[in-house]
């Protein structure tokens, strides 16, 4: 929506805000997804908006295609000329290689040439074990249809990615199935493990599975799970997900009646399939609220991240206590995020950071309860105290260096508008744990905050800054829009071609963003303070916490991170490390380098044949989707330099250039085509697609000016 980001105050509008300018006192239904608790609230405080949740879209696995699919065979063919014909193998390798060079993988792999002939082996289980990761990943089946519930193939897979991960009270079905036939888990599930060899031979379950499901690694095995979870939920199916079939499906299948899976199917079969049938609620809860009837309230959050108990949707759901943020279970997560934080960086420098930068989204901090806020307490060395009782935070406590057991890490925080606005005590909060590190007695070797504020004080001071100004001016590290206001202002700049190089969408970052906020400052101008701060972050942070979107699935991933390291970039004259903290899995947090996650959701989703065949059938929509990620891929890229020639490529034939694919977009919607072929020949334009073929480029053009021309013809120019 528009309506709720226009100027004013951030809530008790008066009547000189803009929104209740527009709404006055008509009434607001308000049909949200579920997951998205921070902007459904953002309309019920500056609109008074009435919710309307609906279900997330359909959810499947990535799987393999084209190059990678044509890979995993000869993959195999590999495994077997090692056993029956290793003749062969000279052979194969080289095929092996070709493919990887075809589609562009040695980037991902790391490989800048051929391996040797001894290096051979490990390859393989790196190709075989990013392919696996790859097609484990979960990715959107289309789109949501308001009161519509999924049918058929997208309910079981639905079920299956409600069922996932562990629940409270409830294990995921994967890993109960693991654990009731006495693999585990854990280490299997590890995907930068699933390359490895699988040494224990041909696993006894798979004897209900076909017989060329293969074994040869960890990642092989955690497939065949993920096709028994699949058999599974499927009988249940045919059986209506009735829960009286869930114990004679157990026993097909040869799981014991009283094992974790039996409880996890009973769990599905009893509340959480009944509960999405309701979605149907969805259209009965909008039309009893134009009627002026009640709209049952309801929770929020990710189903697929083990919160499947927000269900059922259709509701007017509320968010999270501002006051017991973070959680106990965020602090777990925050902490983890921290520390494989620290260790990733130590891999690559041999060192922990000095200084990070990280973005901090209101949504979602509701969604997980505070994993954003833990981690930044915890690079601080800084620890939540909750009241037993209600769950709230407190107070703080310094944790000791000695238990720590690190250095200390300064963090500088860009919050959104909505965060700044729905926080205020938890901004206070931050700020006072910065306070308290930065008055410890410490050496600067271990604590860059001390270190930092003090080296600041004391210029400030010099360059004639009162005392108490310059104290409180060095410590400063909370930054948002002015009061008000909203975004980045990047994402106007890039809509309308109003910027020249990537130094201009870094002054309109800064400019925006240079606004402090402490205990005591509200929204003070510090763009001098923001641009220090960043200019000593070593390290650009933006979390990920479910998978039921990706990075090039919303503006906000390149105009906030990517405004980031813009910022970084023009400041200090050199790329920061750009990361993603991957929590979508609590239990198994990950920290990934921006642009190897960028080329993973390229594959997984971006350029999958199976995600372009699910939106075309969502016509103008679809092809909406289709145009919408092309300019989050332009975005990103102008911002954090991380689209890669060959991908600008792929797009290209697959959106544009493919028959079938321009076809859909003329019928459905040629708005959507001429965007995203104008957006493409753009790149090429501004030098981000840095050398893109003149037959793909000449092309694009000709796609575009006769669309444009059937545009006009039609009366259709926008």
């Amino acid at each position: 929506g528009t309506l709720e980001w226009l100027p004013g105050k951030a809530l008790g509008l008066s009547e000189e805000c803009w929104p209740e300018l527009a709404i006055q006192d008509l009434p607001v239904f308000y049909p949200f997804i579920i997951n998205d608790p921070g902007e459904g609230s953002q309309a019920k405080r500056r609109m008074h908006a009435c919710i309307i949740d609906h279900l997330i879209p359909p959810m499947t696995q990535a799987e393999t295609y084209d190059e990678l699919a044509k890979l995993q065979q000869l993959l195999g063919a590999f495994a077997n000329a090692e056993q029956v014909d290793p003749d062969k193998l000279p052979l194969i390798m080289d095929e092996i290689w070709e493919v990887v060079v075809e589609a562009n993988l040695h980037v991902d792999l790391g490989a800048e040439a051929k391996p040797e002939e001894d290096d051979y082996g490990d390859f393989i289980q790196h190709i075989d074990g990013y392919l696996c990761e790859i097609g484990d990943m979960q990715i959107r089946d289309g789109l949501h249809v308001l009161g519509r519930p999924p049918e058929g193939e997208q309910l079981v897979n639905l079920a299956l990615a409600l069922v996932r991960l562990d629940a409270p009270g409830v294990t995921g079905l994967r890993g109960a199935i693991a654990r009731d036939l006495g693999l585990d888990y854990e280490t299997l599930n590890d995907r930068e493990r699933f390359g490895e060899s699988w040494p224990d031979g041909r696993p006894a379950f798979y004897g209900v599975l076909p017989a060329d499901t293969t074994w040869r690694t960890r990642g092989d095995i955690i497939a065949g799970l993920e096709q028994l979870c699949r058999r599974v939920v499927e009988a249940l199916a045919e059986r209506g997900f009735a829960p009286d079939a869930v114990a004679s499906v157990a026993e097909r299948f040869g799981l014991t009646a009283v094992g974790a899976a039996r409880a996890t199917l009973g769990q599905l079969a009893d509340v959480i399939l009944p509960n999405v049938l309701r979605s149907t609620e969805e259209i009965d809860n909008l039309l009893d609220g134009l009627e002026g009837r009640f709209v049952p309230p309801g929770p929020s959050g990710a189903p697929t991240r083990g919160m499947a108990n927000v269900l059922p949707t259709g509701r007017n759901f509320y968010s999270v206590d501002a006051r017991a943020v973070p959680s106990p279970f965020a602090w777990k997560v925050g902490r983890k995020l921290g520390d494989r934080l620290i260790e990733s960086y130590r891999e690559r420098h041999g060192r922990p950071p000095r200084a990070i930068g990280i973005t901090v989204w209101g949504t979602a901090n509701m969604r997980t309860q505070g994993d954003d806020i833990a981690e930044i307490l915890w690079l601080l060395g800084v620890e939540p105290v909750w009241e037993r009782e209600n769950g709230r935070v407190v107070d703080l406590r310094v944790v000791p260096l000695e238990e720590l057991g690190r250095p200390r890490v300064d963090v500088t925080v860009r919050m959104s508008g909505f965060f700044r606005d729905a926080f205020p005590g938890v901004v206070q909060m931050v700020d006072r744990a910065v306070n308290l590190v930065a008055d410890l007695d410490e050496p600067d070797e271990d604590n860059a905050v001390r270190e930092r504020t003090r080296s600041d004080e004391q210029s400030l001071a010099a360059s004639g800054a009162a005392p108490d100004d310059a104290r409180a001016r060095s410590r400063y590290r909370l930054f948002s829009n002015k009061p008000g206001a909203y975004g980045t202002g990047i994402l106007n700049a890039i809509a309308d071609g109003a910027w020249e190089s990537v130094d201009d969408l870094s002054s309109i970052y800064l400019e925006w963003g240079g606004f402090a906020y402490t205990g005591k400052t509200y929204g003070k101008p510090a763009l001098e303070e923001f641009k220090t701060r960043l200019a000593a972050s070593e390290v650009a942070v933006q979390n990920l916490d479910n998978r039921e979107h990706d990075i090039f699935d919303s503006d906000d991933y390149l105009q906030f991170h990517g405004g980031m390291v813009a910022a970084i970039r023009t400041l200090t004259g050199r790329k920061p490390d750009a990361v993603l903290g991957d929590s979508s899995n609590p239990e198994q947090v990950h920290v990934d380098d921006l642009a190897k996650e960028a080329r993973r959701i390229f594959r997984a989703r971006v350029a999958n044949p199976k995600w372009l065949k699910s939106i075309r059938r969502h016509g103008y929509k679809g092809a909406l989707e289709m145009a919408a990620t092309v300019d989050y891929l332009f975005g990103y890229d102008a911002t954090a330099d991380i689209v890669d020639d060959w991908m600008y490529e792929d797009v290209a034939q697959k959106y544009a250039l493919d028959e079938e694919s321009r076809r859909f977009l003329e019928q459905s919607n040629p708005w959507a085509l001429r965007e995203l072929t104008g957006r493409l020949i753009e790149a090429g334009d501004r030098g981000l697609w840095r050398d893109p073929k003149a037959e793909t480029l000449d092309a694009l053009k000709q796609t575009y000016l006769s669309t444009e021309g059937a545009l006009e013809e039609q009366g259709g120019r926008s």
